[in-house]
């Protein structure tokens, strides 16, 4: 039986729940908004399949092989601009829609609550672009992967790299059909957090908000927003890192959960066909790429996912790199995050704050955070925010 005694050691997968032959472990949410297994006793047979498929305890070695590297984009300019890098995942997506196939990802209910769903056909795959900065609910969808697996369909399922050990775990066996997308996780926000940052914008705009981006273009790729838009498709707010409290709350690592301050999932050779995530140095790779509509890169372990890449790379503009080069320096990948020293103070304050009160008093938006945008801002109009950036990184790395 699984026992959660150190909140470190839990992701909140969802494995565990969805391999219970017994139906008694449920994902419930603790006071923080993350969830954890809870097992009704008297009818857990013991059996040990819920500790056999946790990625915690049974996490992968990083152990060195073959890998391939690109920088890419999609050459459909639409799907570009919807998504929050290059457009690598939906490339991948197409390839298993087209052979009517089922494609897995995070995506918002009514209520903007980011939960795991699914797609069948093109025009569904919107719900899925755009990153989600919130720990998505998995729900049964490891079994519904499962399921369509063994009818013989193609799935393709993407994540965060520890629900993508989870489900791998879960199956507990290699699928010739599945293919696994793993985007590189910072850490994950709590979703009470992000329900308290949904009230704020709902007070200040009403209900009427069709969408909220974490990473929205809205001035460009390298200075990205979160951006607001109402029922019409207009964007009503739009404010980068250095403003938007969410966005300034997650940088902060104030409200992540416990097992991303120690996360078992921070390595280079990971279990997934492919690992993807931001570019922004893409003038590093690849000047002519570098036009601050969103690059991805891409790095694919497997030859499974040797195969799709190729298959898919009439669509895409691409760059071959070394996976070295591609992987140095980005301390996403490698490093867990530092717990803010006002993590603690900061959730007994948002389990009774309203939205707006917890953001005021943590992450208010003084004269500095204005300067900063303003700044930011001429910057980028005037056609010099590339070039202070990479000086300034430069500046920094010395």
């Amino acid at each position: 039986m699984i026992q959660i005694s150190d909140k470190r050691q839990c992701c909140g997968c969802g494995a565990c729940m969805n391999a219970c032959p017994n139906g008694c472990i449920t994902m419930r949410a603790d006071k923080e908004g993350f969830l954890y297994p809870e097992i009704e006793k008297q009818r857990c047979m013991d059996c040990g399949l819920c500790e056999r498929v946790c990625p915690v305890i049974q996490v992968s070695a990083d152990i060195p092989f073959e890998q391939n590297a690109y920088v890419v984009q999609i050459k459909d300019e639409k799907i570009r601009r919807e998504s929050t890098s290059g457009g690598s995942f939906s490339a991948i997506a197409e390839y298993v829609l087209s052979r009517n196939g089922i494609v897995f990802g995070a995506s918002y209910d009514r209520n903007f609550k980011v939960l795991h769903t699914k797609a069948e056909s093109r025009s569904e795959m919107s719900k899925f672009r755009n990153s989600k900065y919130v720990q998505s609910d998995t729900g049964t969808t490891f079994r519904q992967v499962q399921q369509s697996l063994e009818e013989g369909r193609w799935v393709c399922y993407s994540g965060t790299p520890c629900q993508i050990e989870g489900l791998k775990a879960f199956l507990r066996k290699e699928y010739e059909k599945l293919i696994t997308v793993d985007v590189v996780c910072r850490a994950v926000p709590s979703p009470l957090v992000w329900g308290k940052y949904v009230e704020m914008q709902k007070e200040k705009f009403g209900s009427d908000i069709s969408n909220i981006m974490f990473r929205d273009k809205y001035y460009g790729y390298k200075y990205s927003t979160m951006t607001v838009k109402d029922r019409t498709g207009k964007s009503v707010y739009a404010f980068g890192i250095d403003t938007d409290p969410m966005l300034r709350a997650f940088f902060s690592n104030i409200c992540d959960r416990p097992s991303c301050y120690d996360c078992k999932f921070k390595k280079r050779y990971r279990v997934s066909d492919f690992t993807i995530w931001d570019c922004y140095p893409v003038y590093d790779f690849d000047k002519a790429l570098d036009d601050d509509k969103g690059t991805t890169r891409v790095l694919v372990h497997t030859e499974k996912g040797n195969t799709v890449f190729n298959e898919i790379r009439e669509n895409l503009r691409y760059t071959v790199v070394s996976p070295d080069k591609l992987t140095k320096g980005f301390r996403e990948m490698f490093e867990s995050v530092e717990e803010n020293a006002e993590r603690t103070a900061f959730f007994a304050d948002a389990s009774r704050m309203s939205g707006k009160a917890l953001f005021n008093k943590y992450y208010p938006e003084t004269l500095k955070v204005k300067l900063e945008r303003t700044v930011r801002i001429f910057c980028y109009h005037t056609g010099i925010y590339s070039v202070v950036k990479r000086t300034a990184k430069r500046i920094l790395k010395r």
